[in-house]
């Protein structure tokens, strides 16, 4: 008892002791280094209405910075602004603009090194090379910001959000586009990604990479190079996100690459080039998805096994499924598709005969893509017949042998 007592009273004093150091033209400390300089830690630097040309501050204590509306950080596009190297830091309510750019040096806004129990926070990011760049740092929260920049190229422009080797990071309510990635994770685990919209990036709106243990829901990618790629990870979990518009020569929803052991459920994907797109991908679960109207609702390259896909909808897309190999060790139950042209006579809902999802035109497009052009022809419908008949080309065990005669997922 004596013990917590003590913590109550330490925990006192240093509230006490901790006091507000304001920042503007006519305080008595008019930069924002100098309030940082003179702080201690526990302090809270308040950063009052103004124009601040500073780049490269670096923070080394643990102290909170508040911006006042209107107070705007201009780097000048000379380097990055904050670099943090402290634990138990807070960064609201500022406005960063100009960051440098470089092809040798990641600049960014706010860069996080080796820090842990941090907040950044209701902050915006305009014209950043990087927005917020965190590195070999963990439980942190970034949330509510808006990032974004003009950038041309994917080589001249860098991340919105990019932590490398992070653990226990909540990434939430935030906006982000005219980046190259919205959201970047490598080597990084434990960590839920929700409620932020990723839009009119360069190349992915999220971005995962040798990254385990994750999970990311309710969030939008739209008109994006592509949607989100998760690669060389495992146990990830991918809910209730909406993968809108993302058109283009190789672009997709969902692109999936060495992944293992993922849950993909209650998902929109409508109007891509390409739904889903999975290449070395065993042992996930896709139940509950809407695909509309895309090119391709799935493509699966090679080593994909042990996947099961149940309750799915696929409405209206160019071409359900494209599928590179005769062997199938994947599995298809319940589905609906809206190309299904079978009967129910029993009225039980499930349609009497099973359905094939390959056409012999999507094999024969994945081989030449140029036979595209011929889509809605004549031709296309007796070919497919053909093969619908007596299949040669397509897996001959690829069927869905209950599909649904009525759409599942009305609410998504």
């Amino acid at each position: 008892m004596r013990f917590i007592n003590l913590l109550f009273f330490l925990f006192f004093i240093s509230v006490l002791q901790a006091k507000q150091i304001e920042v503007c033209e006519s305080c008595a400390i008019k930069s924002i280094k100098d309030a940082i300089e003179i702080a201690e830690k526990g302090d809270e630097i308040l950063i009052k209405t103004g124009l601040y040309k500073e780049h490269d501050i670096i923070v080394s204590k643990s102290v909170v910075i508040i911006g006042e509306k209107g107070v705007i950080l201009d780097g000048e596009g000379v380097g990055g602004i904050f670099t943090f190297e402290a634990d138990n830091f807070t960064i609201k309510n500022v406005k960063i603009i100009n960051v440098g750019s470089s092809y040798t040096v990641d600049y960014a806004a706010i860069k996080v090194v080796k820090a842990q129990n941090f907040i950044i926070e209701n902050c915006t990011f305009e014209s950043v090379f990087f927005g917020i760049l965190i590195e070999k740092s963990k439980k942190g929260i970034i949330r509510n910001n808006k990032i974004s920049s003009n950038r041309a190229s994917e080589a001249s422009s860098g991340n919105g959000i990019h932590i490398w080797d992070g653990d226990k990071m909540e990434v939430y309510n935030n906006e982000l586009f005219g980046l190259r990635d919205g959201i970047y994770f490598e080597f990084v685990k434990n960590s839920f990604v929700y409620n932020n919209l990723s839009t009119n990036n360069i190349r992915y709106g999220l971005h995962f990479m040798f990254s385990n243990k994750n999970e990311y829901h309710h969030n939008e990618f739209r008109n994006n190079g592509a949607g989100v790629a998760v690669m060389f990870s495992k146990y990830i979990s991918m809910h209730h996100n909406k993968f809108r518009l993302n058109w283009g020569s190789a672009s997709y929803g969902l692109l999936l690459k060495e992944i293992y052991d993922a849950e993909i459920y209650n998902n929109l994907f409508e109007e891509n080039t390409i739904g889903i797109n999975g290449e070395g991908c065993t042992r996930i679960n896709y139940k509950n998805n809407s695909f509309l109207r895309n090119g391709w609702a799935i493509k699966i390259a090679g080593a994909c096994y042990a996947n099961i896909f149940t309750n799915n909808d696929f409405m209206h897309n160019s071409l359900d499924l494209a599928y590179n190999s005769k062997l199938n060790d994947n599995k298809f139950d319940n589905n609906y598709w809206s190309e299904y042209t079978g009967y129910d006579l029993d009225k039980n809902g499930i349609g009497d005969i099973p359905y094939r999802p390959v056409k012999l035109f999507s094999y024969i497009v994945n081989q030449t893509p140029e036979a595209l052009v011929l889509l809605r022809s004549l031709f296309v419908d007796i070919i497919n017949f053909s093969e619908k008949v007596s299949p040669v080309f397509t897996p001959d065990d690829l069927l869905d042998e209950n599909p649904k005669m009525k759409r599942i997922n009305d609410s998504i």
